[in-house]
């Protein structure tokens, strides 16, 4: 391009600078380029998209991602694209490398956001959503990201959630076979129960009776018990002024995140996914993956395998099963506690309090039940995460009623506390206060018992729980004893005795609980299930997919009085009685149905969108099997297979990716894919952090209004104070892409987030500093275009051997930059190679030889001005597929180095010698060196230290 940077005769501006006006008219121009032509297009093996395969059919292939964005109506801010530019670097240096890559960029589009602004407005989500689309793609577009833009999704589209929706029907018709550790179609469960080589698995058949001597309708039921996507009464958050279930991360101190409506605890019938049949398989396989230590943690904690053993202790109600993971410690169960929701608190709670009830166990109440049902009300309106902090004072009632301890006979009092959850184990503990902080806790508040069952070691505080390992004491009965063995050897002991005496059994337990898998919103996909004259579930035919979501202009869940807590939810698509009541047949004639009202969570368009990346005009299938192996297959250093690279915050790390790989292995197990697991390498891109202000209220002011002083900050007279934080909307600390583009243009922007640290790594953000790389970037131009004239000054001139080194040493560093993902060192190479050019040339008339691989090396940091000095290098196609330069091996060892001499450890002089030289010829040049003979003259040299290519040390 030819075009000025400046107009003619501007003031101290030579006419062809590279400004923010030149990238902004370049940058513009080479993205209209790169789409037009298809630069980034990645062709497939096979189907519509395999054109131009045979071009690439040798090369290496790679697949590398980005997690999807929720399409905002804010639009982006600067901390955003960090993991995209991240990816998009790594991307372009993998094609120059040779590879075939697929890299694209889509839209998680269905969420609350865009429901609520309805709710508030009248205008469909739809309207909204596609709106804030056109933004993103607009600013990522402007970014230069080498996207494949044909793959491109969103999962609100009918013809992608069509295929969301026949994956919720491939988990539905499905169950998992425990023998043979995978799941399989539910048709083969079927047709081997009415063979009789199978029975129901234990708890599916509530009747009891064989098989064979079931109604249609009790088989039904044994199977929906059988499936992986079922329906089961759930204990939710509900919201009745919201008229919604929230999430746990949505309650604080009992009421809605969104206008503080108080939250209940109830029980609700939900569909649900059995992602804990997954629970081994899913912690196993982290091994298998190239995973962050601290995701894999993330994840396993969350899965929680524990083994123990299920312990019963008797009761006025029958007996109370209880979950340990220290048997060992029964000997210690002083009181039980159970959960708020425990089905058994009315049973166990009496009509008046035993004689001699200590009054701090009774809450002031006259009674037992009004003090178990006073706290079980206040119980409701907190949430897990709230009743699980570990600062929380610990509160609880006593039921009335005492349990037997099965080991010492002896009768400990039953609690009900909101710290045991019904979600995790049986809903009730045995409480051993000396092996448990948290119990101990409960026992100082209500003065129980504190029995010993593990000796602590020497020093121990005995004001404090103790939950380390040691010998067993104070552990014996009569045929039973533990004392003196150690934690494993005295659990193996206990649970030997418990199943035994028929008091318990061993088992393994985790805290990964079933996905709740539905929402009471409108703006999600519509389950596809029809409920019959029976009220059970029927999967809609895959023929009639997908269903979509029907016209209305009432977006919001119907609303209860905020404190009735017996109300249940009515989703926005109850109310479409004419979509909701069908008469359809599905292939035993024309039947009434009722359809499913609740719709997806936001998640489930995420769990799967990398597959439809690879295959997304495909009608007839979810994904090609040859694309999908070609793309994502097992191989030796994927042996699980899946996306090569998967870029993303770790905030996700147990929910987004743990919901992926489940449904990814199901479809594996189903035979859908030939890769076990979805995302083979992740990496967590660091936060972009800013300067925020508070105001003496403590609410944050905007950050662009505030003024720095001599004597701190202010907005307008006031003062305010700084704090730094992830950039964000709520911190109102944003710097938008927008303004960065304006003033700097795309390429300053990619190499300034490159340069301010590894990908992993956190990183400030300051606009004064962005200066840095667009001089940068203004001294890589002129080595390559005269400033004053616009034209091309290079030479056809050989290399000085010195640059010549240096180039091929900043070559194989830049490489293994790119490599690492740490683009910060690959920018710095590149900057001393830039320095020493202009340096030897600082007038132009650089080599070819070294402005070409300079340029090559920019290209995946900075691909606009890359592309341009390429071209005006004589080069008439992109850059984009152009081999990344090669190190020559035999330029990357010095012919000579630096040895320092010293004289009694103290420096006197550094001497060039040949790079192999050994001691010998060291102390030869070095006795040679004049400094050196002033050093030694008069004195007598007792020793000769000489490293080679170190150092050498006269001792006098």
């Amino acid at each position: 391009m030819s075009t000025p940077a400046q107009p003619p005769g501007a003031a101290d501006v030579p006419p062809f600078r590279y400004t923010a006006t030149l990238a902004d008219s370049l940058e513009t121009a080479w993205q209209r380029r790169w789409r037009q032509q298809g630069t980034f297009d990645a062709p497939n093996p096979a189907g519509p998209l395999a054109a131009g395969f045979d071009r690439v059919a040798i090369r290496p292939h790679c697949f590398i991602m980005d997690m999807f964005p929720y399409p905002s109506g804010a639009g982006l801010h600067v901390g955003h694209p960090l993991g995209y530019i991240g990816t998009d670097v790594y991307a372009r240096y993998r094609r120059m490398r040779g590879d075939n890559v697929l890299h694209t960029m889509g839209f998680d589009a269905f969420g609350l956001p865009a429901e609520q602004y309805a709710v508030e407005t009248g205008q469909h989500p739809r309207t909204t959503t596609y709106g804030n689309i056109d933004v993103f793609l607009a600013q990522l577009r402007r970014l230069g990201l080498g996207h494949d833009e044909r793959r491109r999704v969103n999962t609100t589209d009918p013809d992608f959630y069509r295929w969301t929706q026949w994956i919720f029907l491939q988990i539905f018709n499905a169950w998992y076979d425990t023998a043979a550790d995978r799941a399989r179609p539910v048709a083969e469960l079927i047709a081997e129960l009415d063979a009789g080589t199978r029975t129901p698995n234990e708890g599916t058949n509530p009747s009891g009776q064989p098989w064979h001597e079931l109604t249609d309708v009790e088989k039904r039921q044994v199977i929906d018990n059988h499936r992986l996507a079922y329906r089961s009464e759930a204990m939710v958050n509900w919201a009745p002024g919201l008229g919604t279930v929230v999430a746990n991360e949505e309650v604080i101190d009992g009421r809605s995140e969104r206008g503080n409506f108080p939250v209940f605890r109830k029980p609700l019938t939900q569909w649900m996914m059995r992602i804990t049949a997954y629970a081994d398989r899913l912690a196993r396989d982290l091994d298998r993956i190239d995973w962050p230590d601290k995701v894999r943690a993330m994840q396993r904690n969350w899965i929680g395998r524990s083994t123990g053993a299920h312990v019963a202790f008797d009761s006025p109600a029958g007996p109370i099963e209880v979950f340990t993971t220290r048997p060992d410690t029964l000997f210690g169960a002083t009181y039980m506690v159970l959960a708020p929701e425990h089905p058994l608190v009315e049973s166990l709670t009496t009509p008046a309090w035993p004689d001699g009830t200590p009054p701090a166990w009774t809450n002031d109440e006259a009674g037992p039940a009004a003090a178990v049902e006073a706290y079980r009300a206040a119980a409701a309106r907190r949430s897990d995460l709230e009743r699980q902090a570990g600062d929380r004072a610990k509160t609880g009632v006593f039921t009335g009623s005492y349990a037997t301890n099965p080991v010492t006979g002896t009768s400990i009092p039953v609690f009900v506390a909101d710290y045991v959850l019904m979600g995790y184990g049986t809903g009730a503990i045995m409480a051993v206060p000396a092996q448990d902080e948290r119990d101990w806790e409960f026992a100082e508040v209500f003065g129980l018992p504190v029995i010993r069952t593990v000796a602590p070691p020497p020093g121990w505080d005995e004001s404090q729980a103790y939950t380390g390992d040691g010998p067993a004491i104070n552990s014996a009965r009569e045929g039973l004893s533990l004392d003196g063995l150690d934690v494993a050897d005295a659990k193996a002991r206990m649970i030997e005795w418990l199943e035994a005496d028929g008091h318990g059994r061993g088992a393994t337990t985790y805290r990964l609980r079933d996905w709740l898998f539905a929402r009471q919103r409108y703006w999600g996909e519509p389950i596809p299930i029809l409920y019959d004259e029976h009220d059970l579930p029927v999967a809609l035919p895959e023929s009639m997919l997908p269903l979509e979501l029907p016209e209305t202009d009432q977006f919001s869940p119907r609303s209860f009085d905020a404190d009735d807590a017996q109300s249940t939810p009515e989703p926005p698509l109850g109310r479409l009685t004419d979509w909701v009541e069908v008469e359809l047949d599905l292939g035993d004639g024309p039947r009434k149905y009722r359809r499913e009202t609740n719709t997806m969570p936001q998640w489930a368009g995420s769990c799967w969108y990398e597959l439809r990346y690879l295959d997304p005009t495909n009608d007839e299938h979810l994904v090609d099997p040859e694309t999908e192996r070609y793309w994502m297959g097992p191989n030796a250093e994927r042996p699980m297979g899946g996306v090569e690279l998967y870029v993303g915050g770790v905030e996700h790390a147990v929910l987004h990716l743990l919901y992926a790989r489940f449904w990814h292995k199901v479809l594996f197990d189903l035979g859908h894919v030939s890769s076990a697991e979805p995302f083979h390498r992740l990496v967590n891109q660091g936060y972009v952090q800013a300067a925020a202000y508070t105001n003496a209220e403590g609410f944050y002011v905007p950050a662009a209004d505030v003024v720095e002083t001599a004597d701190g900050f202010v907005l307008g007279e006031l003062p305010v104070r700084q704090e730094f934080g992830k950039m964000g909307k709520s911190l109102k600390n944003v710097t938008t892409p927008d303004e960065m583009y304006a003033a700097y243009g795309a390429d300053t922007l990619r190499m300034f987030e490159m340069f301010t640290g590894p990908l992993e790594q956190d990183r400030p953000w300051d606009t004064k500093a962005v200066v840095g790389p667009f001089r940068q970037l203004q001294r890589i131009w002129r080595v390559v275009v005269d400033e004053q004239t616009g034209e091309t000054h290079v030479s056809e001139d050989a290399l000085p051997d010195e640059l010549n080194r240096l180039l091929h040493k900043t070559i194989q560093a830049v490489r293994a930059g790119f490599e690492s993902l740490r683009f910060n060192t690959s920018i710095a190479r590149i900057t001393e190679l830039t320095n020493a050019v202009t340096q030897v040339y600082p007038n132009g008339g650089t080599p070819r030889a070294v402005a070409e691989p300079l340029v090559l090396m920019l290209a995946p940091l900075a691909p606009h001005i890359a592309e341009e000095l390429w071209s005006r290098l004589a080069h008439p196609d992109s850059l984009a597929w152009e081999p990344f330069p090669a190190a020559d091996e035999s330029l990357l060892v010095d012919d000579t180095v630096e040895v320092p001499v010293q004289v009694n450890g103290k420096r006197r002089a550094v001497i060039m010698v040949p790079a192999g030289a050994d001691a010998a010829a060291i102390e030869a040049a070095a006795r040679a060196d004049e400094r050196v003979v002033a050093a030694l003259a008069d004195s007598e040299v007792r020793r000769v230290v000489a490293v080679p290519g170190r150092l050498i040390n006269f001792v006098v």
